[in-house]
Protein backbone atom coordinates (compact mmCIF):
# COMPACT_ATOMS: atom_id res chain seq x y z
CA UNK A 1 0.00 0.00 0.00
CA UNK A 2 1.72 3.26 -1.04
CA UNK A 3 1.69 6.31 0.89
CA UNK A 4 -0.51 8.46 -0.22
CA UNK A 5 -3.25 5.97 0.43
CA UNK A 6 -2.62 5.33 4.12
CA UNK A 7 -2.35 8.66 4.66
CA UNK A 8 -5.57 9.27 2.73
CA UNK A 9 -7.62 6.46 4.75
CA UNK A 10 -5.74 7.81 7.78
CA UNK A 11 -7.66 11.39 7.32
CA UNK A 12 -10.96 9.50 6.69
CA UNK A 13 -10.83 7.46 9.73
CA UNK A 14 -10.26 10.16 12.02
CA UNK A 15 -13.14 12.15 10.33
CA UNK A 16 -15.51 9.75 11.29
CA UNK A 17 -18.51 11.66 11.35
CA UNK A 18 -17.77 13.64 8.18
CA UNK A 19 -16.56 10.49 5.83
CA UNK A 20 -20.06 9.00 7.09
CA UNK A 21 -21.81 12.06 6.34
CA UNK A 22 -20.48 12.38 2.95
CA UNK A 23 -21.03 9.13 1.93
CA UNK A 24 -24.67 9.03 3.12
CA UNK A 25 -24.99 12.18 0.95
CA UNK A 26 -23.07 10.11 -2.06
CA UNK A 27 -24.93 6.95 -1.72
CA UNK A 28 -28.36 8.77 -1.62
CA UNK A 29 -27.47 10.72 -4.58
CA UNK A 30 -26.12 7.45 -6.68
CA UNK A 31 -29.31 5.64 -5.36
CA UNK A 32 -31.67 8.46 -7.20
CA UNK A 33 -29.73 7.98 -10.45
CA UNK A 34 -29.56 4.34 -10.39
CA UNK A 35 -33.48 4.26 -9.53
CA UNK A 36 -34.48 7.34 -12.21
CA UNK A 37 -32.31 5.49 -15.00
CA UNK A 38 -33.90 2.16 -13.98
CA UNK A 39 -36.89 3.39 -13.87
CA UNK A 40 -37.21 5.72 -17.60
CA UNK A 41 -34.95 3.16 -19.46
CA UNK A 42 -37.80 0.57 -18.03
CA UNK A 43 -40.68 2.29 -19.01
CA UNK A 44 -38.77 3.42 -22.72
CA UNK A 45 -38.10 -0.18 -23.72
CA UNK A 46 -41.26 -1.16 -22.41
CA UNK A 47 -42.90 1.50 -24.63
CA UNK A 48 -40.71 1.16 -27.53
CA UNK A 49 -41.45 -2.83 -27.27
CA UNK A 50 -45.21 -2.28 -27.26
CA UNK A 51 -45.00 -0.14 -30.24
CA UNK A 52 -42.37 -1.77 -32.26
CA UNK A 53 -43.27 -5.38 -31.07
CA UNK A 54 -45.66 -5.08 -34.00
CA UNK A 55 -43.54 -2.96 -37.24
CA UNK A 56 -40.70 -2.54 -38.81
CA UNK A 57 -37.96 -0.46 -38.19
CA UNK A 58 -38.51 1.19 -42.06
CA UNK A 59 -40.62 -0.02 -44.46
CA UNK A 60 -39.83 0.48 -47.97
CA UNK A 61 -42.53 1.10 -50.74
CA UNK A 62 -43.42 2.13 -54.18
CA UNK A 63 -43.31 5.72 -55.58
CA UNK A 64 -47.14 7.10 -55.13
CA UNK A 65 -48.26 7.53 -58.66
CA UNK A 66 -47.98 10.74 -60.49
CA UNK A 67 -51.23 12.68 -60.48
CA UNK A 68 -52.35 13.37 -64.28
CA UNK A 69 -53.66 16.52 -66.01
CA UNK A 70 -57.18 16.23 -67.39
CA UNK A 71 -57.83 17.62 -70.89
CA UNK A 72 -60.70 19.58 -71.93
CA UNK A 73 -63.23 19.23 -74.65
CA UNK A 74 -62.36 20.79 -77.81
CA UNK A 75 -63.39 24.45 -77.98
CA UNK A 76 -63.38 24.55 -74.08
CA UNK A 77 -61.74 27.34 -72.32
CA UNK A 78 -61.23 26.41 -68.63
CA UNK A 79 -58.17 26.32 -65.74
CA UNK A 80 -55.98 23.11 -65.72
CA UNK A 81 -57.03 20.59 -63.50
CA UNK A 82 -54.67 18.10 -61.61
CA UNK A 83 -56.13 14.90 -60.48
CA UNK A 84 -54.48 13.01 -57.88
CA UNK A 85 -54.86 9.07 -58.96
CA UNK A 86 -56.06 6.60 -56.54
CA UNK A 87 -53.86 4.62 -54.79
CA UNK A 88 -53.79 1.04 -55.24
CA UNK A 89 -51.65 -2.07 -54.35
CA UNK A 90 -48.43 -2.16 -56.76
CA UNK A 91 -45.64 -4.23 -56.70
CA UNK A 92 -41.77 -2.53 -56.39
CA UNK A 93 -40.09 -2.92 -59.69
CA UNK A 94 -37.05 -5.22 -59.25
CA UNK A 95 -38.07 -5.82 -56.11
CA UNK A 96 -35.04 -9.07 -55.67
CA UNK A 97 -32.53 -6.94 -56.49
CA UNK A 98 -33.66 -3.83 -54.12
CA UNK A 99 -33.63 -6.41 -50.97
CA UNK A 100 -30.37 -7.24 -51.89
CA UNK A 101 -28.80 -3.93 -52.12
CA UNK A 102 -30.82 -2.84 -49.02
CA UNK A 103 -29.40 -5.86 -47.29
CA UNK A 104 -25.68 -4.84 -47.72
CA UNK A 105 -26.21 -1.49 -46.29
CA UNK A 106 -24.26 -0.95 -43.16
CA UNK A 107 -26.47 -1.72 -39.82
CA UNK A 108 -29.11 -3.92 -41.14
CA UNK A 109 -30.06 -7.07 -39.78
CA UNK A 110 -32.98 -8.44 -42.16
CA UNK A 111 -34.97 -7.74 -44.96
CA UNK A 112 -38.33 -9.20 -45.46
CA UNK A 113 -40.60 -8.72 -48.43
CA UNK A 114 -44.53 -8.06 -48.00
CA UNK A 115 -47.97 -7.57 -49.47
CA UNK A 116 -50.07 -5.35 -47.40
CA UNK A 117 -53.90 -4.16 -48.57
CA UNK A 118 -57.43 -3.65 -47.62
CA UNK A 119 -60.15 -5.94 -47.81
CA UNK A 120 -63.00 -7.59 -46.40
CA UNK A 121 -62.85 -10.32 -43.51
CA UNK A 122 -66.60 -11.63 -43.23
CA UNK A 123 -67.87 -15.16 -42.18
CA UNK A 124 -71.73 -15.64 -42.33
CA UNK A 125 -73.61 -11.88 -41.54
CA UNK A 126 -70.26 -10.46 -39.58
CA UNK A 127 -67.93 -8.26 -41.65
CA UNK A 128 -65.02 -6.54 -40.98
CA UNK A 129 -62.42 -4.35 -43.15
CA UNK A 130 -58.86 -5.73 -42.68
CA UNK A 131 -55.44 -5.13 -43.65
CA UNK A 132 -54.38 -8.62 -45.10
CA UNK A 133 -50.15 -9.02 -44.72
CA UNK A 134 -49.12 -11.50 -47.25
CA UNK A 135 -45.37 -12.59 -45.58
CA UNK A 136 -43.06 -15.58 -45.35
CA UNK A 137 -42.87 -16.49 -41.95
CA UNK A 138 -39.38 -17.73 -41.55
CA UNK A 139 -38.53 -14.09 -42.57
CA UNK A 140 -41.02 -11.98 -41.22
CA UNK A 141 -39.86 -13.86 -37.62
CA UNK A 142 -36.76 -11.84 -38.20
CA UNK A 143 -38.77 -8.51 -38.49
CA UNK A 144 -41.75 -8.95 -35.96
CA UNK A 145 -41.84 -11.64 -33.60
CA UNK A 146 -45.04 -13.06 -34.84
CA UNK A 147 -44.47 -16.22 -33.31
CA UNK A 148 -44.33 -14.85 -30.01
CA UNK A 149 -47.54 -13.18 -30.25
CA UNK A 150 -50.03 -16.04 -30.69
CA UNK A 151 -52.32 -17.43 -27.82
CA UNK A 152 -53.66 -19.96 -30.50
CA UNK A 153 -52.63 -21.83 -32.72
CA UNK A 154 -49.45 -22.43 -34.74
CA UNK A 155 -47.32 -20.37 -38.07
CA UNK A 156 -48.66 -21.85 -40.62
CA UNK A 157 -49.51 -20.36 -43.70
CA UNK A 158 -49.04 -22.79 -45.98
CA UNK A 159 -52.10 -23.22 -48.22
CA UNK A 160 -55.17 -21.10 -47.98
CA UNK A 161 -54.29 -20.37 -44.01
CA UNK A 162 -54.12 -17.26 -41.96
CA UNK A 163 -53.78 -15.43 -38.81
CA UNK A 164 -56.07 -13.31 -37.22
CA UNK A 165 -55.75 -10.69 -34.41
CA UNK A 166 -57.44 -11.96 -31.14
CA UNK A 167 -60.36 -9.38 -31.51
CA UNK A 168 -60.79 -9.68 -34.85
CA UNK A 169 -61.58 -13.81 -34.22
CA UNK A 170 -64.19 -11.82 -31.32
CA UNK A 171 -66.10 -10.23 -33.53
CA UNK A 172 -66.10 -12.63 -35.91
CA UNK A 173 -66.60 -15.64 -33.66
CA UNK A 174 -64.05 -17.48 -35.36
CA UNK A 175 -61.71 -19.93 -33.29
CA UNK A 176 -58.55 -22.05 -34.71
CA UNK A 177 -59.78 -24.25 -37.54
CA UNK A 178 -62.51 -21.95 -38.97
CA UNK A 179 -62.65 -20.43 -41.76
CA UNK A 180 -63.34 -16.89 -42.76
CA UNK A 181 -63.91 -15.33 -46.14
CA UNK A 182 -61.46 -12.59 -47.45
CA UNK A 183 -62.21 -10.23 -50.47
CA UNK A 184 -60.40 -7.63 -52.34
CA UNK A 185 -62.38 -5.73 -54.73
CA UNK A 186 -65.33 -6.65 -56.58
CA UNK A 187 -64.40 -9.97 -57.80
CA UNK A 188 -61.04 -11.69 -55.71
CA UNK A 189 -61.99 -13.74 -53.08
CA UNK A 190 -60.61 -16.54 -51.21
CA UNK A 191 -61.70 -18.67 -48.09
CA UNK A 192 -59.09 -19.16 -45.71
CA UNK A 193 -58.70 -21.66 -42.44
CA UNK A 194 -57.59 -19.81 -39.43
CA UNK A 195 -53.96 -21.33 -38.34
CA UNK A 196 -53.64 -19.40 -35.74
CA UNK A 197 -54.74 -16.75 -33.68
CA UNK A 198 -52.59 -13.57 -32.40
CA UNK A 199 -52.82 -10.69 -29.65
CA UNK A 200 -50.45 -7.76 -30.21
CA UNK A 201 -51.22 -5.94 -27.22
CA UNK A 202 -53.11 -3.36 -29.73
CA UNK A 203 -56.77 -3.78 -30.08
CA UNK A 204 -56.59 -1.93 -33.66
CA UNK A 205 -54.22 -4.26 -34.81
CA UNK A 206 -56.09 -7.11 -33.52
CA UNK A 207 -59.12 -6.27 -35.34
CA UNK A 208 -57.13 -5.35 -38.38
CA UNK A 209 -54.06 -7.41 -39.25
CA UNK A 210 -54.78 -11.16 -41.12
CA UNK A 211 -51.90 -12.93 -41.89
CA UNK A 212 -51.88 -14.88 -44.98
CA UNK A 213 -48.99 -16.24 -47.10
CA UNK A 214 -46.77 -13.99 -49.74
CA UNK A 215 -48.35 -16.46 -52.59
CA UNK A 216 -51.78 -16.26 -51.58
CA UNK A 217 -51.41 -12.47 -50.81
CA UNK A 218 -50.00 -12.00 -54.34
CA UNK A 219 -53.18 -13.77 -55.67
CA UNK A 220 -55.60 -12.25 -53.91
CA UNK A 221 -54.21 -8.42 -54.84
CA UNK A 222 -53.09 -10.07 -58.22
CA UNK A 223 -49.64 -8.74 -58.10
CA UNK A 224 -48.01 -11.93 -60.09
CA UNK A 225 -44.83 -12.53 -57.90
CA UNK A 226 -44.25 -8.78 -56.66
CA UNK A 227 -44.40 -7.63 -53.61
CA UNK A 228 -45.82 -4.19 -52.13
CA UNK A 229 -42.79 -3.23 -49.26
CA UNK A 230 -39.71 -4.26 -48.15
CA UNK A 231 -39.82 -4.30 -44.24
CA UNK A 232 -36.56 -3.77 -42.76
CA UNK A 233 -35.28 -3.91 -39.38
CA UNK A 234 -31.50 -2.50 -38.08
CA UNK A 235 -29.23 -2.90 -35.24
CA UNK A 236 -29.55 0.77 -33.66
CA UNK A 237 -33.29 1.55 -33.12
CA UNK A 238 -32.79 5.30 -33.56
CA UNK A 239 -30.80 5.57 -36.66
CA UNK A 240 -33.98 4.28 -38.16
CA UNK A 241 -34.06 7.71 -39.55
CA UNK A 242 -30.45 7.98 -41.19
CA UNK A 243 -31.18 4.25 -42.20
CA UNK A 244 -34.63 5.07 -44.09
CA UNK A 245 -32.82 8.33 -45.70
CA UNK A 246 -29.72 6.27 -47.24
CA UNK A 247 -32.78 4.06 -48.73
CA UNK A 248 -34.10 6.45 -50.55
CA UNK A 249 -31.30 8.04 -51.77
CA UNK A 250 -29.63 5.00 -52.89
CA UNK A 251 -33.15 2.87 -54.64
CA UNK A 252 -35.29 6.06 -55.02
CA UNK A 253 -37.70 4.13 -53.00
CA UNK A 254 -39.82 5.42 -50.55
CA UNK A 255 -39.02 4.57 -46.94
CA UNK A 256 -40.25 5.36 -43.88
CA UNK A 257 -39.05 4.82 -40.49
CA UNK A 258 -40.93 4.60 -37.36
CA UNK A 259 -39.42 7.53 -36.36
CA UNK A 260 -41.54 9.24 -39.01
CA UNK A 261 -44.87 7.56 -38.19
CA UNK A 262 -44.50 7.71 -34.56
CA UNK A 263 -43.23 11.25 -34.09
CA UNK A 264 -45.03 12.03 -31.37
CA UNK A 265 -44.06 9.03 -29.46
CA UNK A 266 -40.33 10.13 -30.62
CA UNK A 267 -41.28 13.65 -28.38
CA UNK A 268 -42.33 11.32 -25.37
CA UNK A 269 -39.33 9.39 -25.58
CA UNK A 270 -36.93 12.46 -25.94
CA UNK A 271 -38.54 14.34 -23.24
CA UNK A 272 -38.67 11.45 -20.80
CA UNK A 273 -34.54 11.40 -21.28
CA UNK A 274 -34.02 15.36 -21.04
CA UNK A 275 -35.73 15.53 -18.09
CA UNK A 276 -33.97 12.12 -16.51
CA UNK A 277 -30.29 14.05 -17.62
CA UNK A 278 -31.16 17.01 -16.04
CA UNK A 279 -32.35 15.50 -12.50
CA UNK A 280 -29.27 13.65 -12.48
CA UNK A 281 -27.00 16.28 -13.45
CA UNK A 282 -28.40 18.10 -10.46
CA UNK A 283 -28.32 15.47 -7.99
CA UNK A 284 -24.28 15.10 -9.50
CA UNK A 285 -23.53 18.46 -8.87
CA UNK A 286 -25.10 18.44 -5.13
CA UNK A 287 -22.41 15.34 -4.52
CA UNK A 288 -19.71 17.32 -5.62
CA UNK A 289 -20.42 20.35 -4.28
CA UNK A 290 -21.29 17.71 -0.66
CA UNK A 291 -17.30 16.03 -1.27
CA UNK A 292 -15.54 19.28 -2.39
CA UNK A 293 -16.67 21.09 1.06
CA UNK A 294 -15.64 17.71 3.18
CA UNK A 295 -12.44 17.69 1.87
CA UNK A 296 -11.87 21.29 2.12
CA UNK A 297 -12.60 21.36 5.95
CA UNK A 298 -10.09 18.47 5.90
CA UNK A 299 -7.33 20.33 4.38
CA UNK A 300 -8.03 23.10 6.73
CA UNK A 301 -7.78 20.87 10.00
CA UNK A 302 -5.12 19.19 8.15
CA UNK A 303 -3.14 21.89 7.83
CA UNK A 304 -0.16 21.85 10.24
CA UNK A 305 0.11 18.23 9.28
CA UNK A 306 0.23 18.85 5.42
CA UNK A 307 2.86 21.67 6.46
CA UNK A 308 4.89 18.91 8.70
CA UNK A 309 4.77 16.45 5.04
CA UNK A 310 5.88 19.57 2.91
CA UNK A 311 8.63 20.57 5.33
CA UNK A 312 10.02 17.09 5.26
CA UNK A 313 10.01 17.14 1.52
CA UNK A 314 6.64 15.47 0.54
CA UNK A 315 6.32 16.95 -2.93
CA UNK A 316 3.63 19.06 -4.25
CA UNK A 317 2.18 15.85 -6.17
CA UNK A 318 2.48 13.96 -3.25
CA UNK A 319 0.21 16.00 -1.26
CA UNK A 320 -2.22 16.77 -4.51
CA UNK A 321 -2.56 12.78 -4.63
CA UNK A 322 -3.43 12.12 -1.12
CA UNK A 323 -6.90 14.36 -1.68
CA UNK A 324 -7.52 13.55 -4.57
CA UNK A 325 -7.47 9.63 -3.58
CA UNK A 326 -10.02 10.57 -0.84
CA UNK A 327 -12.01 11.99 -3.08
CA UNK A 328 -11.74 8.91 -5.42
CA UNK A 329 -12.15 6.64 -2.14
CA UNK A 330 -15.28 8.43 -0.90
CA UNK A 331 -17.01 8.01 -4.38
CA UNK A 332 -16.05 4.40 -5.02
CA UNK A 333 -17.52 3.67 -1.45
CA UNK A 334 -20.43 6.37 -2.38
CA UNK A 335 -21.44 4.44 -5.39
CA UNK A 336 -21.53 0.79 -3.88
CA UNK A 337 -23.77 1.83 -1.24
CA UNK A 338 -26.02 4.01 -3.60
CA UNK A 339 -26.25 0.87 -6.55
CA UNK A 340 -27.79 -1.36 -3.40
CA UNK A 341 -30.26 1.47 -2.37
CA UNK A 342 -31.00 1.83 -5.55
CA UNK A 343 -31.91 -1.81 -6.98
CA UNK A 344 -34.07 -1.93 -3.92
CA UNK A 345 -35.79 0.95 -4.27
CA UNK A 346 -36.43 0.12 -7.47
CA UNK A 347 -37.22 -3.43 -7.05
CA UNK A 348 -39.73 -2.16 -4.26
CA UNK A 349 -41.11 0.36 -6.83
CA UNK A 350 -41.81 -2.33 -9.60
CA UNK A 351 -43.65 -4.65 -7.02
CA UNK A 352 -45.81 -2.54 -5.52
CA UNK A 353 -47.80 -1.16 -8.78
CA UNK A 354 -48.66 -4.30 -11.25
CA UNK A 355 -51.45 -4.95 -13.99
CA UNK A 356 -54.11 -7.42 -14.04
CA UNK A 357 -51.87 -9.65 -15.44
CA UNK A 358 -48.84 -9.60 -12.76
CA UNK A 359 -46.62 -7.92 -14.60
CA UNK A 360 -45.15 -4.74 -13.49
CA UNK A 361 -47.37 -1.08 -14.28
CA UNK A 362 -43.20 0.31 -14.02
CA UNK A 363 -40.96 -1.95 -15.27
CA UNK A 364 -37.25 -1.31 -14.41
CA UNK A 365 -34.31 -2.19 -16.04
CA UNK A 366 -31.77 -2.75 -13.94
CA UNK A 367 -28.36 -3.74 -15.95
CA UNK A 368 -24.42 -4.10 -15.50
CA UNK A 369 -23.86 -0.97 -17.63
CA UNK A 370 -26.18 1.07 -15.67
CA UNK A 371 -24.06 0.32 -12.26
CA UNK A 372 -20.59 0.94 -14.45
CA UNK A 373 -21.98 4.01 -15.47
CA UNK A 374 -23.16 5.07 -11.87
CA UNK A 375 -20.13 3.96 -10.10
CA UNK A 376 -17.58 5.68 -12.58
CA UNK A 377 -19.69 8.78 -12.18
CA UNK A 378 -19.61 9.14 -8.47
CA UNK A 379 -15.36 8.31 -8.48
CA UNK A 380 -15.12 10.82 -11.32
CA UNK A 381 -17.18 13.11 -9.50
CA UNK A 382 -15.24 12.32 -6.29
CA UNK A 383 -11.79 13.15 -7.86
CA UNK A 384 -12.93 16.21 -9.84
CA UNK A 385 -14.67 17.42 -6.54
CA UNK A 386 -10.84 16.38 -4.46
CA UNK A 387 -8.98 18.56 -7.45
CA UNK A 388 -9.87 22.14 -5.66
CA UNK A 389 -9.14 21.28 -2.02
CA UNK A 390 -5.87 19.07 -3.21
CA UNK A 391 -4.44 21.94 -4.91
CA UNK A 392 -4.61 24.50 -2.10
CA UNK A 393 -3.05 21.41 0.92
CA UNK A 394 -0.33 21.34 -2.43
CA UNK A 395 -0.15 25.26 -2.78
CA UNK A 396 0.32 25.88 0.98
CA UNK A 397 3.90 27.63 2.54
CA UNK A 398 4.77 24.75 5.08
CA UNK A 399 6.74 27.28 7.45
CA UNK A 400 3.90 29.30 7.25
CA UNK A 401 1.24 26.82 8.49
CA UNK A 402 3.73 25.08 10.48
CA UNK A 403 4.78 28.90 12.65
CA UNK A 404 0.78 30.05 12.71
CA UNK A 405 0.05 26.26 14.11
Amino acid sequence: MNFELIVALRYLREGRGQTALILTGIAVGVGVIVFLSALINGLQTSLIDRTLGSQAHVVVRPPEELPRVLTAEPGTLHGVIVQRPPQRVRSIKQWQQAREDIARFPGVVAVAPTVIGPAMASRGPGSSAVAVRGIDPEQYQRIVALREKLVAGSLDLTGFRALIGIDLADDLGVRVGDRVRLQAGLERTAVYTVAGIFDFGNRDLNQRWVFVSLRAAQALFALDGGVSTLEVRGTRIFDAEALAQRITERTGLVADSWMAVNAQLLVGLRSQSSSSYMIQTFVILAVALGIASVLAVSVVQKSREIGILRATGAPRGRVMRIFLIQGGLLGLAGSALGILLGIVLALLFASLAKNPDGSATFPVELTAALFLRAAATAVGVGILAGLFPARRAARMDPAAVIRGG
